[in-house]
C-alpha cells in the first residue's frame, strides 16, 4: 500500500502552468528528495499534497484512498471532510519559514496542536513535548521563546512541534535555506536520524549531501514536471537528461 500517491496532478495560476502531469508514488518508511531549480515547481509540489494549494487537475490518493479529484479547476471528488481532516492531521509539514508562535515559549509550541486539536491533557501534552525537545537535542530549552533560540533551534522546535501530532508523513519545504551555513548541519542531523527510524518523508532541499546520503530515490523537476528520478547514485554520477546535468554542475 502507497502511503501518497498523485496521477496527472496539475496546477496553474492563471495562465502559468506551474506543474504538469506529476504522477509520484511514496510508499512507507521511504525517503523522497525532490531537487531542481527555483521555480520548478517543488514547493507548490508539497503544498498541493496537504491542499494548502487547491490543485487545477489530477488526483491524489492517500493510502490507497482517493483524497481528492479535481478538473479544469473544480473539485469533483473527494473523501467525507471529516476523514479527509483525519489525513491532514497525518501529514506534518516544516516550512522555510519556522512559524513558531513569539508568545509561546518551545515547550508550549508543541503542546497547542496536540491539545486543542488530538485532545490530549495539558499534562500528557507536557510530556510529549518535552519527550520531542529531547529527541530533538533542544530538552534545555524548554521554557525558552524564540527569539532567543537560534534559526537551527528554531527549526529543530519547528520539526518537534510537527512531530507533535505523530503523522505518518513528514513533508519539508526547503527547510535549512533560511538559516545560516553553520547551522545547517543541527536540522540536517534530526532530519537524518527521522529517516534512520523509518518515517517516510518527502523533502524539497538544496543540500546535495543529504539527498545523496539520506534518500532512498531523488526526484528531479525542471518546469514544472518530473524530468527524470532515480536511487540517489544513479542521479548523482549517471544522469540521463541534459538539464538535470546543468544542474547538478551548477550545485555540486
Amino acid at each position: 500500500m502507497s502511503l501518497i500517491r498523485t496521477e496527472n496532478l496539475s496546477k496553474r495560476f492563471g495562465d502559468l502552468e506551474v506543474l504538469s502531469d506529476i504522477n509520484m508514488t511514496v510508499n512507507p518508511g521511504e525517503v523522497v528528495v525532490i531537487i531542481g531549480a527555483s521555480g520548478a515547481g517543488k514547493s507548490t509540489f508539497l503544498r498541493s499534497l496537504n491542499t494548502l494549494e487547491t490543485i487545477t487537475s489530477g488526483k491524489i490518493y492517500v493510502e490507497d484512498e482517493l483524497f481528492v479529484h479535481a478538473e479544469n479547476g473544480e473539485i469533483i471528488d473527494s473523501m467525507d471532510k471529516e476523514k479527509h481532516k483525519a489525513l491532514l492531521l497525518e501529514m506534518g509539514m516544516v516550512f522555510q519559514r519556522f512559524n513558531l508562535f513569539p508568545h509561546k515559549t518551545a515547550k508550549e509550541n508543541l503542546m497547542l496542536a496536540p491539545i486543542n486539536v488530538r485532545g490530549l491533557s495539558p499534562e500528557e501534552a507536557e510530556k510529549k513535548a518535552l519527550e520531542l525537545l529531547e529527541r530533538v537535542g533542544l530538552s534545555d530549552k524548554a521554557d525558552v521563546y524564540p527569539s532567543k533560540l537560534s534559526g537551527g533551534q528554531q527549526q529543530r522546535v519547528a520539526i518537534a512541534r510537527a512531530l507533535a501530532m505523530e503523522p505518518k508523513l513528514m513533508l519539508f519545504d526547503e527547510p535549512t535555506s533560511a538559516l545560516d551555513p553553520e547551522l545547517v548541519g543541527e536540522v540536517l542531523n534530526v532530519m537524518k536520524d527521522l529517516a534512520s527510524q523509518g518515517m517516510t518523508m518527502i523533502v524539497v532541499t538544496h543540500e546535495m549531501g543529504f539527498a545523496r546520503e539520506v534518500a532512498d530515490r531523488v526526484v528531479f523537476m525542471a518546469d514544472g514536471i518530473i524530468l527524470e528520478e532515480g536511487p540517489p547514485e544513479e542521479i548523482f554520477t549517471n544522469p540521463k537528461e541534459e538539464k538535470t546535468k546543468q544542474f547538478l554542475n551548477s550545485v555540486l
